[in-house]
C-alpha cells in the first residue's frame, strides 16, 4: 500500500506496531473467554529469554499453555493454522523450562490454541478454542 510521503521504513514500523497491538488486545480477549470458562489465568506473556508463552492457565487439574493467534481474515482457522510443528516444538521446550524452573514435574499439562478473528468493523472476534491441539513436540517427549 503506498502512502504518499510514508517511506517504507515508516510503513514497516506501522506494520509491528499494528501487529503487536492486535496480539496484545487477542490475548487480553483470550484470558477473559477462558475465565468465563471457569479457568484459573496464572500468566500471560512469560519471556525467559529464549521464547515466549502466551497464557498459563488452570482448567481443573490441568495446566494448560495457550497459544494465541489471530488474524484479521474472518476465518479462525487460518490464524490456529499458523501453529506448525516449529511453533510446537519452542512451546514445548517453552513449557519444559517453566515446568523445571517452578519444579511442577508430573503434572497433567495441555497445549491449546486459542484463535480468534477479527473481521473489519467488527468490535468482536470469532474465537475458535481448539483443546489438546497438538501433543508435545521435542527430543524427549515431555518425560515420557
Amino acid at each position: 500500500m503506498e502512502v504518499p510521503g510514508l517511506t517504507a521504513d515508516a510503513e514497516f514500523r506501522r506494520w509491528r506496531f499494528w501487529r503487536r497491538w492486535l496480539g496484545q488486545r487477542s490475548e487480553r480477549v483470550a484470558a477473559k473467554f477462558l475465565r468465563t470458562l471457569g479457568w484459573r489465568i496464572l500468566g500471560a506473556n512469560i519471556h525467559d529469554g529464549l521464547g515466549e508463552v502466551d497464557l498459563i492457565a488452570t482448567d481443573g487439574e490441568t495446566l494448560v499453555i495457550v497459544e494465541v493467534r489471530s488474524t484479521s481474515q474472518p476465518d479462525p482457522q487460518i490464524a490456529a493454522a499458523t501453529v506448525d510443528l516449529a511453533k510446537q516444538r519452542r512451546l514445548t521446550r517453552a513449557a519444559l523450562r517453566f515446568l523445571g524452573r517452578h519444579r511442577l514435574h508430573g503434572v497433567n499439562l495441555r497445549f491449546d490454541v486459542l484463535a480468534l478473528a477479527w473481521p473489519q468493523d467488527s468490535a468482536t472476534p470469532t474465537i475458535l478454542h481448539l483443546r489438546q491441539a497438538f501433543e508435545p513436540n521435542d527430543r524427549f517427549q515431555m518425560f515420557s
